[in-house]
């Protein structure tokens, strides 16, 4: 029988919560919430991911909530669930399109590597389900690789796939596809682009460049800017956020590759930090392995704790 996406959610977690689960269980085992305790607690926090703002967040609300108290481990991990879950509710938005833009433009940023490509396939793929005609920009000029991919999603969705000789300037075929999409009357452009950090300076020059041929067409364009990032890269994912909002003014985040990364603690580090909205997780390569992010779901696979209603 298929796993349930919840069940495909802790799954994809079980590195993250087994790490997790290891330090709450040596620093815990005294049971009681004792000053040493709770700094042990801290450090555990700060070492799987979740940064030194959620972690100090966390420990004043035990502090205040259960200092002195002997507890459990169950006890523990709900209440983690709960602060993990209010922290991240606020960013839990899916993206939902202008339907009075035709078409709604995205634009998908970040390093390669992170599954943009593959992300902007399987979002064509759902949007085609639902009824709506995606068209697909394949604006990484630079990476063969990147253009045939992105041409496999075009013909698995029957969605029109923009492309130009290698090497050929992103800006005018992010035009040429915007003047396409918006002659066929498509209800969503996802432009991939390229994500070349080590000259930054240029990738910044390009992505801008892209954005002002836009707004020749539509002056409102992109109405959606994007960034994937790869959970199993932790940290450097916050510095990648940084970096992209200097470029470009970032609307929302999609975080994949959960299912290989023992460092998911790093979504509630990010919502904590910027408060975008993020608007998807991936935990596997199937298109359905992308799904809109739940806060309470993802809390509850992180520690290891059961969500209310779900499946086990």
């Amino acid at each position: 029988m298929a796993l349930g996406f919840f069940s495909k959610l802790k799954e994809g977690l079980a590195r993250s919560t087994q790490k997790l689960s290891d330090g709450l269980g040596a620093a815990l085992t005294h049971r009681k919430l004792d000053d040493a305790a709770l700094e042990d607690l801290e450090d555990v926090l700060i070492a799987a991911d979740l940064g030194v703002a959620v972690a100090r967040r966390v420990i004043k609300s035990f502090r205040s909530s259960r200092f002195g108290r002997e507890v459990t481990d169950a006890e523990v991990k709900a209440a983690l669930a709960k602060e993990i879950a209010d922290i991240l509710a606020p960013v839990a938005r899916p993206l939902v399109l202008d339907r009075t833009k035709t078409p709604h433009v995205v634009l998908m940023v970040g390093v390669n590597g992170t599954g943009k490509t593959t992300t902007i396939g399987k979002m064509a793929l759902q949007y085609k389900k639902e009824g709506l005609r995606p068209v697909l920009a394949a604006g990484d000029t630079f990476r063969a690789a990147a253009v045939e991919q992105l041409q496999i999603w075009g013909e698995r969705t029957g969605a029109p796939v923009i492309s130009a000789p290698p090497n050929s300037d992103a800006a005018g075929l992010a035009f040429d596809a915007l003047t396409k999409a918006s002659a066929d009357r498509a209800d969503v452009l996802l432009i991939d682009t390229a994500g070349r950090l080590h000259n930054k300076s240029a990738l910044m020059e390009e992505l801008q460049k892209i954005i002002r041929v836009l707004r020749k067409q539509d002056a409102s364009a992109p109405h959606s800017v994007l960034l994937t990032l790869d959970a199993t890269t932790g940290q450097n994912a916050v510095q990648q956020v940084r970096v992209f909002k200097e470029m470009v003014a970032l609307t929302g985040l999609i975080v994949t590759k959960l299912d290989g990364s023992a460092r998911g603690g790093i979504v509630v580090a990010l919502a904590e930090e910027f408060g975008l909205p993020i608007h998807a997780v991936g935990v596997g390569e199937q298109a359905g392995d992308l799904r809109p992010f739940d806060a309470g779901d993802f809390a509850a696979g992180l520690v290891g704790a059961r969500a209310a209603g779900k499946e086990k």
